[in-house]
């Protein structure tokens, strides 16, 4: 077991998502047929033996609680340690340009101080990735380290969690963090921080109390300012980690599960990733079903065609339709001969028959959670 607690702060949101974070945050939304985006922060810190787990909620966390329960399913429904709920602020007062918001901390600060553990990891949680901490956690501990930053080798200036970038010395010491916006020069292989990060829990405390007057500034931009001062280094990991923060992201990283060097790293290695448990029979086909390189949740009941797609639990697809590239989240019914073609629909929607949904691959279509057509 590791002696380390965990955070993760999965109260984001998007104006970017057209909708698929209306009423919950970005950790909640459905991913890959069965599982939340923040299974996957969530199942890395219990893979790598942390067993007291904080998660930093919006206001709209009905969502998030109706998922995770007490914990049980991600062996945190225990007696000592487990899963708690930590209340974030208010975004009207913190705004929507923080991931690690120090009030968030400073709100749950005896979180911190009931623990005496030595070390806590930092996630943020509207990211895809399967990693285990424990490699980190042993370099945090070599090093003597106050901070260590968890990095990859950028290789497209362009990739949504390339925010902040790390400049290493031969120790892996970090000597600069330069911000995307203002970094002069890009290289490839370059280093960039991937928004998880060990942080001894006392200096934590330390900051938070020192910090938290000064408004809801980012746990980053104090690390950064303090970069001469604290010994911060930098942990390389070669994991997959896509951040889900548009559309765009949300249904480009959808559509890599379906190859299958992708699911290997996600979801086929040692590590699995734990989601809710519902006990819904196998998925029906009947003859006339064509599936083709598509993603099938359980309950399902398929008598249509599927291709290039992914269709979570509990979906109803009736005779004579077509889905194409598209992703179709739980509960849906579509109905004979309809058809859509590079479409999200959210929960529980309705496609009567007939019906023609159509985006395009930069312009997928979003129909709104149980919107009847």
């Amino acid at each position: 077991m590791s002696n380390a607690i965990g955070i993760i702060f999965a109260n984001s949101g998007s104006d970017n998502l057209q909708g698929l974070a209306l009423e919950r945050p970005i950790a909640a939304v459905p991913f890959g047929g069965r599982y939340r985006i923040l299974d996957f922060a969530l199942s890395s810190m219990v893979n790598s033996g942390i067993r007291t787990i904080g998660l930093v909620t919006p206001h709209q966390y009905r969502p998030l609680l109706d998922h995770l329960g007490a914990g049980k399913d991600w062996f945190l429904e225990r007696k000592g340690g487990g899963l708690f709920i930590l209340p974030g602020v208010m975004h009207s007062l913190a705004g929507n340009n923080h991931t690690f918001c120090i009030k968030d901390l400073q709100n749950n600060v005896e979180y911190l101080q009931k623990d005496y553990v030595e070390d806590v990891v930092i996630s943020s949680g509207d990211q895809i990735f399967n990693i285990n901490f424990k490699d980190a956690l042993e370099i945090h501990k070599d090093k003597h380290a106050d901070v260590t930053l968890i990095y990859k080798a950028a290789n497209d200036l362009d990739a949504p969690n390339s925010d902040l970038f790390l400049e290493l010395d031969r120790d892996n010491k970090v000597s600069q963090i330069q911000n995307k916006n203002t970094l002069k020069r890009f290289e490839p292989g370059q280093s960039h921080f991937v928004n998880i990060l060990i942080i001894r829990r006392q200096l934590l405390l330390e900051i938070v109390e020192k910090y938290s007057s000064f408004g809801c500034l980012d746990l980053m931009t104090i690390i950064s300012a303090n970069l001469g001062v604290l010994g911060i280094f930098g942990s390389l990991t070669s994991s997959l980690i896509e951040t889900i923060r548009t559309v765009n992201d949300y249904f480009n990283r959808s559509m890599d599960l379906l190859h299958l060097n992708v699911r290997k790293q996600l979801w086929l290695g040692v590590d699995r990733t734990h989601t809710k448990i519902v006990d819904n029979p196998p998925t029906k086909y009947t003859k006339q079903a064509k599936v083709s390189n598509s993603l099938i949740a359980s309950g399902c009941s398929i008598a249509g065609e599927v291709v290039n797609s992914i269709v979570f639990r509990g979906v109803i697809l009736e005779q004579g339709c077509r889905i194409q590239n598209s992703i179709i989240l739980p509960k849906c019914h579509i109905c004979q001969n309809a058809q859509t073609d590079y479409t999200i629909l959210d929960k529980s929607v309705k496609v009567h028959g007939e019906n023609v949904l159509k985006g395009s691959v930069n312009h997928p279509l979003v129909v709104l959670k149980r919107t009847v057509i």
